[in-house]
């Protein structure tokens, strides 16, 4: 397969050959880019963070991804499923620009469901980017080589979810080879989906506990200010059964009977409170059958626990 029309083939000694990426050990002799190459070497945050992500990691990789859009900070995912594909349309639905660096090649669409992410990340000014030849179909052996790129182009890199062992954990370690800082979002020490990222946590990485924390690590590895705030929108009207649920999931995603026992409440009473909040989008269900909190809900109580 030929270059696209808006292929555009960046090879080692170009000017436009971002910097970054030169430093790694072993640097790739071509890169295949669609849209604007001059982004690459703008400041940037990687996003990374598990593809079976739960509601709670990708309400963190979508915080992170809109918090570097509002510092003027670039976000760089693989565009992945979960963590991935949350922080770069994070980063695009508040403004900011997009680096899709893919296993592929650059004019293949994988996951299909990266097909919106990269529409919107063109169009917003960001590009796509590969070291894969046009027209190249997913290779396990590509991918490994993708996520230390993905770990070079950036200043940081923050993990929002990982669970162990975890294929983020290579894009972590070439980050921490290459002298990047490392950032990651703590989870519940009873969730099996956070073990990893609090792994890289007590190793090291720089602990993101709310909004305001990686708002302040961005401005000390980029030098710039956040230039706005969300308005605090709670879960209001919850009676006192609601809110002690969104507690407790909040903590880690839970079964029925596990709930309706904390909360003392037969099975059938639970499963209404259960459904009550599912309408309103506060609640959601894993692929497993346990409940967890939606993403719109988590970003609800973090912003009224900056609010008091």
């Amino acid at each position: 397969m030929g270059k696209p029309a808006d292929g555009i083939e960046l090879h080692r000694g170009d000017e436009r050959y971002p910097k970054t990426v030169a430093e790694l050990a072993n640097p790739p002799q071509t890169l295949y880019v669609r849209g604007d190459p001059g982004i690459l070497d703008a400041p940037s945050l990687s996003i990374i963070g598990a593809r079976k992500s739960t509601p709670y990691g990708r309400a963190i990789a979508e915080m992170a991804g809109r918090i570097a859009a509002e510092s003027g900070v670039v976000v760089v995912s693989g565009g992945a499923r979960g963590c991935d594909q949350a922080g770069g349309m994070g980063a695009l639905n508040a403004g900011g620009r997009h680096v899709v660096v893919l296993g592929t090649g650059a004019d293949v669409v994988y996951p299909s469901s990266a097909g919106r992410l990269i529409d919107h990340s063109l169009l917003q000014g960001g590009c796509v980017l590969s070291l894969e030849p046009w027209g190249t179909q997913p290779m396990k052996w590509a991918f490994p080589k993708r996520n230390q790129v993905i770990a070079a182009l950036s200043e940081a890199t923050f993990v929002a979810e990982a669970g162990m062992p975890s294929g983020t954990f290579s894009t972590a370690e070439a980050a921490n080879a290459l002298g990047r800082e490392l950032l990651a979002a703590p989870g519940s020490i009873f969730s099996p989906e956070s073990r990893g990222a609090n792994y890289l946590i007590a190793n090291g990485a720089c602990c993101i506990a709310d909004e305001e924390a990686l708002e302040v690590a961005i401005s000390r590895i980029y030098g710039t200010l956040r230039f706005s705030r969300p308005d605090a929108r709670g879960l209001d009207g919850l009676d006192p059964n609601g809110r002690r649920m969104v507690d407790m999931l909040l903590a880690n995603p839970m079964r029925v009977d596990d709930l309706a026992a904390a909360l003392r409440v037969d099975p059938l009473a639970c499963l209404q409170l259960i459904g009550d909040l599912e309408v309103h989008g506060v609640v959601e269900r894993l692929v497993d059958g346990r409940l967890a909190l939606s993403s719109i809900a988590l970003h609800a109580l973090t912003r009224l626990g900056q609010n008091g």
